[in-house]
């Protein structure tokens, strides 16, 4: 279930009047806008509230000929400079440390509208500062919605939850009628992507003052608002619990595969058979004079040993801009190897010598770790062509018949529980003597299988629940 999209959907509903029904009984939208209109205007009489020269231009009666959508008889389109004052804020001159040092003030920028409720200023500055430009101290409730900035943020609104002045990429927004405040809010974050696109200009669109105060907007019946709100809270909580439900899930995947490892690499997730062959066997056709010690707390069967004992391990070339000799090849960086797959965006090319092929080819089979970056990560060659390796990723190739899956895993098990470290200064490493010396269980072949079998099964089907969970 994707409960972004589910959220989205509700918030359109309730914006186009479809969430919960109307009531023939509630007074109409239209009274409630010319009450609010005449309180505006009141407080614009008294002084309180400045007309802006667009409102003074603009007939009483607007025509409102490209509205979004269709909403009900008894709700009526309008303005957002008819329900609100619209102001914005500025940035005091950095090089006036006046306007900064030993500032209390909250000051909040475009950056601050990521979340529901502002709680907390990014700067402070002075009272000189507020007395010497155009910066205003909003209240509390005040909405404020980011004109400008990168990525998802233009159009993004939260609530002041402290009094804070703004920078000019903030639009401040007070509704005359504060008993609206939770609807309108509603309706910015529902109409989201339709805001985003009024923003004009090249490289950074921005939404102007003038395209917010002429934001067009849905207005219902203040006793059917109350209704979309309580109903948006009920539904909003109802995904908030799926939500913590599909994390706790995903936590207990991600528990589960640990523990499925944790028990493949100790001999408890299969049974043993006594009829495979021993793994000291499988050490004596490396070396003949093998000698077993002991296998620690492995089964019968199994033997303790390291990574050298059964892989031939190397890493590949370095690249080198003055050395052109060779044949150009593609190569594999750590960039493009991650956990049992590949990724083949970028290839790069070097030049190899003949001589440096044997080397740093890797072929059908092959274990690929990394050296650096995501120390230990790993996957394996399953294609049916060779490709080069640079000298950042090491080549794993069994000296006998081994599972290489079975390594696999065992590496993302080590690398799971912080096994595999590195050493060196700064950005760390897994060397060639470090990966050598890697300690790990060697069970009978036929066991191996059967091991790699099961994991697969198993993980199969907590992959299915996680795809089930994303949907």
């Amino acid at each position: 279930m994707d409960t972004k999209k589910l959220r989205q959907k509700i918030l359109d509903l309730a914006i186009r009047g479809k969430l919960v029904p109307q009531d023939p009984n509630d007074e109409p939208a239209s009274v409630l806008l010319e009450r609010i209109k005449a309180e505006k205007e009141r407080l614009i009489k008294e002084g309180n509230n400045k007309r802006s020269k667009k409102s003074a231009k603009t007939s009483d009666t607007p025509h409102y000929g490209n509205v979004p959508f269709e909403i009900p008889d008894n709700w009526v389109w309008c303005r957002l400079e008819d329900i609100a004052n619209i102001g914005t804020g500025a940035t005091p001159n950095r090089l006036n440390k006046e306007y900064y040092n030993n500032g209390i003030i909250p000051w909040i920028n475009s950056s601050s509208t990521n979340c529901t409720y502002i709680t907390e200023a990014s700067e402070y500055i002075t009272e000189k500062a507020i007395n010497e430009t155009n910066c205003k101290i909003y209240p509390i409730g005040t909405l404020i919605v980011a004109m400008y900035g990168e990525g998802k943020t233009r159009g993004q609104v939260s609530e002041l939850l402290i009094e804070s002045a703004t920078n000019q990429a903030c639009a401040a927004i007070s509704l005359i009628d504060t008993n609206i405040k939770a609807y309108i809010k509603n309706y910015f974050e529902g109409n989201y992507f339709h805001l985003r696109k009024l923003a004009e200009g090249g490289n950074q669109p921005n939404l102007s003052i003038g395209k917010i105060s002429n934001y067009t907007i849905p207005l219902p019946p203040l006793s059917e608002q109350h209704r979309i709100t309580t109903e948006i809270e009920k539904c909003f909580s109802i995904i908030d619990i799926i939500e913590c439900g599909k994390a706790d899930l995903q936590t207990a995947i991600k528990q589960a595969k640990s523990k499925i490892l944790d028990l493949a690499i100790h001999g408890k997730l299969v049974p043993q058979d006594p009829n495979d062959e021993p793994a000291i066997e499988l050490l004596k056709r490396i070396n003949p004079d093998f000698t077993p010690c002991d296998n620690g707390h492995y089964p019968n069967g199994w033997q303790q040993t390291i990574l050298g004992e059964l892989f031939y391990h190397n890493t590949g070339k370095a690249l080198n801009s003055s050395n052109k000799e060779g044949v150009m090849r593609n190569y594999l960086t750590t960039s493009n190897v991650y956990w049992n797959k590949f990724d083949f965006t970028v290839i790069k090319q070097m030049p190899f010598k003949e001589s440096e092929l044997d080397k740093c080819t890797v072929t059908k089979g092959d274990l690929l770790v990394c050296e650096g970056g995501d120390i230990g990560r790993s996957a394996i060659w399953n294609y049916d062509y060779d490709i080069c390796i640079q000298n950042h990723i090491h080549r794993l190739r069994p000296k006998i018949d081994l599972c290489v899956l079975f390594y696999y895993y065992a590496l993302a098990y080590l690398k799971e529980n912080n096994l595999i470290g590195g050493k060196g200064i700064g950005l760390l490493g897994l060397s060639s003597n470090a990966l050598h010396k890697i300690e790990l269980p060697l069970p009978p072949l036929t066991e191996q299988q059967r091991i790699v079998q099961k994991i697969e099964e198993l993980f199969s089907v907590l992959d299915n629940i996680q795809k089930a969970l994303e949907v």
